[in-house]
C-alpha cells in the first residue's frame, strides 16, 4: 500500500509518497524550509503544499515535534505555543484524511519494522540526536508512545539540553567530549529502563565512526538503518494502520 508520508521538523517539513510494505520512497523527497514563526497556519499550508506537490488523494501521515494523544497537541516545545491543544489531524488534513503522531514515535515505527538490526527484539530505545533528543520507546516491536525520555534531568536540567547534537555545537564540544556527555545520557536512561538496545539516529548518525565508539554504556549500541528517511516511513506506516483499522471498524459495523 502507498501512502504519503510528511515529517515536520523545526527546519524543514519533508514528503514522500512511501511504498509500506517495503519501507522504501516511491517518490524524490520534497523539503519546504519550515516557516518562522511555526504557527499552525503557516505550517498546514506548507503541508497542503506537500500533498498538492504529489497530487495526492489517499491518507497520509504526519510526524510532529512533541507529544501527541489522540490526534491532539499537547507539547510544542521547537514550535509556535498555539499548537498546544489543537486537534492535529483535522487542522493539517483540512478535509483530508492525515494520522498524527510524534516524530521519534514515527521513527521508531519505522526502524522496528524495516530497519533490522534486533529493533523489534525486547526493550529498544531509539533516540533521535538533533536540536533536542527524541525518544520512542518499544517493546517487541510495539510502541510505547510519547516516552518523550529527553526532558530527564540531567545536572539539574533537561538532559536534551546537556547531551543533544545541538549542545555540541553549542558548546564548541569536540566529538570525544560529547561523546562523553551522551555516555552519561545514555547511563542515566539504562537505569532506569534496562533496554536490550539503543538505536541513535538524527542527522549525526549519518557519520558515526567519529564519536560512537568513543560511547560507553553497558546496553549494546547501534545507528539507525532508514537515517533521515525514519519519520516518513514511520508516519506513513501508522496512516497505514489507521486506514486499516478504520475499514475493518466499518466491515464490522456493516454486519
Amino acid at each position: 500500500m502507498k501512502v504519503l508520508g510528511i515529517d515536520i521538523g523545526g527546519t524543514g517539513i519533508k514528503g514522500a509518497v512511501v511504498d509500506t510494505n517495503k519501507g522504501v520512497f516511491k517518490t524524490d523527497r520534497l523539503r519546504i524550509l519550515t516557516p518562522h514563526p511555526a504557527t499552525p497556519d503557516a505550517v498546514a499550508e506548507v503541508v497542503g503544499e506537500i500533498v498538492d506537490h504529489f497530487e495526492w488523494e489517499g491518507p497520509v501521515g504526519c510526524t510532529f515535534p512533541g507529544v501527541v494523544t489522540h490526534g491532539v497537541i499537547r507539547t510544542a516545545a521547537n514550535l509556535d505555543h498555539e499548537w498546544i491543544g489543537l486537534q492535529a489531524s483535522s487542522h493539517l488534513g483540512r478535509g483530508r484524511s492525515m494520522t498524527v503522531l510524534n516524530d521519534a514515535d514515527a521513527a521508531g515505527l519505522a526502524e522496528a519494522t524495516f530497519g533490522g538490526g534486533g529493533a523489534n527484539k525486547g526493550v529498544v530505545l531509539l533516540l533521535t540526536l538533533g536540536t533536542g533528543i527524541g525518544s520512542a520507546l518499544m517493546y517487541h516491536g510495539k510502541l510505547v508512545p510519547n516516552s518523550e525520555l529527553g526532558h530527564l534531568s540531567l545536572h539539574g536540567g533537561d538532559a536534551e539540553k546537556y547531551a543533544a547534537e545541538s549542545a555540541r555545537e553549542r558548546d564548541g564540544l569536540s566529538y570525544e567530549e560529547w561523546a562523553g556527555r551522551l555516555s552519561e545520557y545514555l547511563q542515566l536512561v539504562e537505569d532506569l529502563l534496562w533496554p536490550d538496545l539503543f538505536v541513535l539516529g538524527g542527522g549525526i548518525s549519518k557519520q558515526p565512526d567519529p564519536w560512537l565508539p568513543l560511547v560507553e554504556c553497558r546496553t549494546p549500541v547501534t545507528t539507525a538503518r532508514l537515517k533521515n528517511k525514519a519519520g516518513i516511513i514511520g508516519a506513513a506506516l501508522q496512516a497505514r494502520h489507521h486506514a486499516e483499522h478504520e475499514a475493518k471498524d466499518k466491515g464490522g459495523k456493516k454486519k
